[in-house]
């Protein structure tokens, strides 16, 4: 009976007021007791005494306390009391200030409760977030906090406002993604780049110097960090890439041979031939020019030479080339051979595929992208290479405007040649005891591009902003440094990880996403290697409507406890 009174006495409690605490019971037990009593506890014990009185005085109930809608508002806002003391222990965990009191604390923090975040390596890799006061940025820098990264964040402005909003132990670096003369200090000793910086307008104007110029510079800068690091650790003079071939005069295109050749045999090759012609040669302008025709089916033309490299020096201490050109938007294939060069039957062949732009532009070719002729034959060791060729073939080719507006013929070509370099390979740290290693290429994934897919933009201004995107995306592609692209679906200020997401490429995508799963995705593609030089389009899970099935839907329910990444990126196709 006693224990029904509590139950009794406790729901009162929490539905109606503090007073139901005390009963008739309290009262006559007060009334038992003697006024000496009373006098003598009330100066011996004036707390109790106003205690008693606040509890004898009615609580008032308001509409709003017992409201669905109210109770919801008030749990939110404890919520995000919560996190925000919770963000604070994370503030310190990645100090750094030598203060003994701080380190400790900071050691305290990672063997806590926030251990279960931690990712192997981390402590040892500094992550620049760029867009760092933006609604996905914000929680990208606690994500990255709370499993040991260190963090730079990279803002235009420094006052009170943006330092409040960002944890005490974020490196802030001022600079403008527009100004490249900015960018030097805030690259500085980063590993990876995060890049969430979106544009405060649609004018076209913000939108190039932001999404495509602000991409350029920051990939510029962190490449040129990089080439410097590699030097410094190598040993090497100032010049850090190695020049395999200059083209600036008539001596320079002495070695390249022009050679034709077809994929059928001859009596096919007979049937289909309708012609074609190359050469190699130095234009009226000083330009060294590739250019000629293909008609014949399956044939295909190409220059080659064999390389000559200083005495002492081989490509095994390189990660890869780069060729500066200019073309007319075609693709050519970049084939090495490889092997004993006294003994050319015992070379193997392997090849990788690059693509032009009408005008100048600078192609990185990393080693990793080199594929075998045959399947069989093992993978390319830069060491035992010899040889170089660049092949034209009509196939694979993609339509091109001319600057007119006409289509160009497929068959036909035209490459200026600039400069080919080989790219020193990028030493990183590897291990807590301030030791430096080489980091093996092509496995992680060096910068994250957050970008979008074009819905939630207003109609009207939707192609000036998917331009300048997917403009600020190609630059990307063409740095040489391992990417991944997200183009999630409007953002959604909701918590993540409650719903599943659907990874796909090819802007079929119709919903939208929470800016928490996003930013979850830029840290998890930090170091899972399916996610390396792709790109994809990114929602919530959502039903196609009966008839426009365009795919299966394959969703990944996000959640700390599996890496829902890659196996939905393992499907995906890479350099896209």
């Amino acid at each position: 009976m006693n224990a029904c009174k509590w139950h009794h006495c406790r729901r009162g409690q929490m539905i109606v007021t503090k007073a139901s605490s005390s009963g008739s019971g309290n009262k006559e037990k007060a009334g038992k007791r003697s006024t000496n009593t009373k006098k003598s506890n009330t100066n011996t014990n004036p707390d109790a005494l106003t205690q008693q009185q606040q509890q004898q005085q009615p609580v008032s109930i308001s509409l709003d306390d017992v409201n669905p809608v109210g109770l919801g508002r008030k749990s939110r806002q404890i919520f995000d009391e919560v996190w925000r003391k919770f963000s604070g222990l994370g503030q310190i965990s990645r100090t750094t200030r030598a203060d003994d009191k701080e380190s400790l604390d900071a050691l305290l923090i990672r063997e806590g409760p926030m251990c279960e975040f931690a990712i192997p390596g981390a402590q040892n890799t500094t992550v620049l977030v760029v867009g760092a006061t933006s609604r996905i940025g914000r929680i990208v820098i606690r994500k990255l906090m709370l499993r040991g990264y260190s963090v730079k964040a990279l803002v235009r402005k420094a006052d009170q406002e943006v330092v409040d909003m960002l944890p005490r132990s974020v490196e802030i670096v001022l600079g403008d993604v527009g100004d490249p003369c900015t960018l030097k200090a805030a690259v500085e000793n980063c590993n990876k780049i995060i890049y969430c910086a979106t544009a405060r307008s649609t004018i076209t104007g913000d939108l190039f110097r932001v999404d495509y110029q602000g991409v350029y510079n920051v990939t510029k800068a962190f490449q040129d960090f990089n080439n410097k690091l590699a030097q410094l650790r190598a040993g090497k003079s100032s010049k850090s890439k190695l020049l395999l071939a200059k083209f600036k005069s008539a001596d320079s295109l002495n070695g390249w041979e022009v050679r034709q050749g077809t994929y059928f045999q001859d009596v096919v090759a007979f049937k289909y031939d309708a012609g074609m012609d190359a050469k190699f040669e130095l234009s009226e302008t000083g330009d060294a020019v590739f250019s000629g025709y293909v008609f014949t089916r399956g044939g295909y033309v190409e220059l080659s030479k064999k390389l000559s490299l200083p005495l002492g020096c081989t490509l095994d201490r390189y990660e890869g080339l780069v060729l500066s050109v200019g073309g007319n938007g075609r693709s050519y294939v970049l084939i090495l051979e490889a092997g004993p060069s006294a003994d050319r039957s015992q070379s193997k062949l392997y090849f990788a595929r690059f693509s032009t732009k009408v005008g100048f532009c600078r192609v990185r070719v990393p080693f990793s992208s080199f594929r075998p002729v045959k399947p069989d034959d093992p993978p390319m060791d830069p060491f035992l290479v010899h040889t170089m060729t660049i092949r034209f073939e009509p196939r694979r080719q993609r339509p091109v405007e001319g600057p007119s507006g006409a289509k160009q013929d497929l068959r036909s070509f035209k490459l200026i040649l600039e400069y080919i370099k080989a790219l020193p390979t990028i030493f990183s740290r590897v291990s807590s005891c301030e030791s430096w290693g080489r980091v093996e290429t092509g496995q992680e994934t060096d910068f994250v591009l957050v970008s979008c897919t074009g819905l939630g933009v207003e109609p009207s201004r939707r192609e000036q902003v998917l331009k300048a995107k997917r403009d600020g995306e190609d630059s990307l592609r063409r740095s040489g440094l391992g990417y991944t692209i997200i183009r999630p679906g409007p953002l959604k200020e909701e918590p993540g990880g409650q719903r599943a997401l659907i990874f796909d490429q090819g802007n079929r995508i119709t919903q939208g996403i929470s800016c928490a799963d996003v930013a979850d995705i830029c840290v998890k593609a930090l170091h899972d290697s399916t996610a390396r030089n792709k790109s994809f389009d990114v929602c919530y899970e959502y039903v196609s409507e009966q008839g426009k099935e365009l795919y299966e839907l394959v969703a990944h329910l996000p959640d700390k406890a599996n890496n829902y990444l890659t196996p939905a990126l393992s499907v995906l196709e890479k350099n896209t």
